[in-house]
């Protein structure tokens, strides 16, 4: 059985251009990670998770792949998997695989952006596991976590691909505590975040030989230009990414090749840049166990499982209502 609830926000384009001329605006200036996300982005974003240098999406899927049976054990066999920011639910299956092999799986909850991808993937998924309750929800999830339904019993809730990392700690808190205040007393969160390690090892897998994440970062121009009436010249920017040891995060940003004045006809707002100004587009925190405990503690959550891949370079943690 399929049900699928939408929530598409009506203002999202005012959204977007509020967002954008805040960035712009601000000193430095700085753009949403989530405006990457068109249809080229989201190409580009997949041939990234392939690149050698770039780890983290083979390191949660091996841990996913390895231990979901334990995961879901840890989790007390729950009846229904949601997942945030869903997709294909390609590495959900072994989480689904694990909990029908339980015994316990009786709903799936996917919430996405996309009402086309969400429609495909149901229709998926209750051929490939019979008497499966899809109950999706196409909406933002950051905007409308509320919306997400009561479970038939415990939940188990999967935040996953380290989404958690490109949120400034105020913000992260604040989601997390909003998701802590939706969690029953049999409710776990499962959540992905990739661990600190060698700087030169981050550095390469958001800067790779190939040039994939510098496209990958310019194309979020691409979409101010179409969506916003802008007129960056993306080959007038460079792809710039960095480790910050005392904020244990990767910070990306696109630096100004030289001096130039940037258009937003949409926003009626011209933009100065001077040569060598950056603009950051992206954060991705890295976390230790100890560092994600007191993450954990300050949105009311307690750390109840942790997991990782042999090489220790990745992490899925579950965690329950304090």
């Amino acid at each position: 059985m399929i049900a699928i609830e939408v929530h598409l926000d009506a203002e999202a384009a005012t959204k977007m251009a509020r967002d954008v001329r805040r960035g712009l605006l601000s000193e430095p200036k700085e753009l949403a990670p989530k405006y990457f996300y068109d249809e080229r982005g989201s190409q580009l974003f997949e041939q990234i998770t392939e690149l050698d240098e770039y780890y983290p999406t083979r390191a949660e899927r091996s841990i996913l792949t390895a231990r979901s049976a334990e995961i879901v054990a840890a989790a007390g066999s729950p009846r229904s998997l949601v997942e945030l920011g869903s997709g294909s639910a390609a590495k959900t299956r072994h989480l689904l695989d694990a909990m029908r092999d339980a015994g316990c799986l009786h709903t799936y909850v996917p919430v996405d952006i996309s009402e086309e991808i969400t429609h495909e993937t149901a229709e998926l998924l209750v051929d490939e596991y019979p008497g499966l309750l899809v109950r999706g929800l196409v909406c933002d999830f950051e905007h409308h976590l509320e919306r997400i339904p009561d479970g038939d019993g415990a939940r188990l809730i999967a935040f996953l691909g380290g989404t958690i990392g490109n949120l400034y700690p105020a913000p992260r808190r604040d989601f997390l505590a909003r998701l802590a205040n939706l969690m029953g007393p049999g409710d776990y969160l499962l959540l992905g975040t990739d661990l600190v390690k060698d700087s030169g090892r981050l550095e390469v897998a958001y800067d790779d030989a190939e040039g994939v994440t510098a496209e990958f970062n310019k194309n979020v121009l691409a979409v101010l230009n179409r969506e916003l009436g802008a007129d960056f010249d993306l080959d007038t920017f460079e792809h710039v990414a960095r480790y910050d040891a005392v904020e244990t995060r990767m910070d990306i940003r696109l630096r100004s090749l030289e001096d130039q004045t940037v258009r937003v006809e949409e926003l009626d707002l011209s933009v100065e840049f001077a040569a060598g100004e950056e603009m950051r587009t992206e954060i991705s925190t890295k976390f230790t166990d100890e560092a994600l405990r007191d993450v954990y503690a300050e949105a009311g959550l307690e750390l109840a499982g942790w997991f990782t891949d042999p090489a220790g370079d990745y992490a899925l943690s579950l965690a329950r209502p304090l």
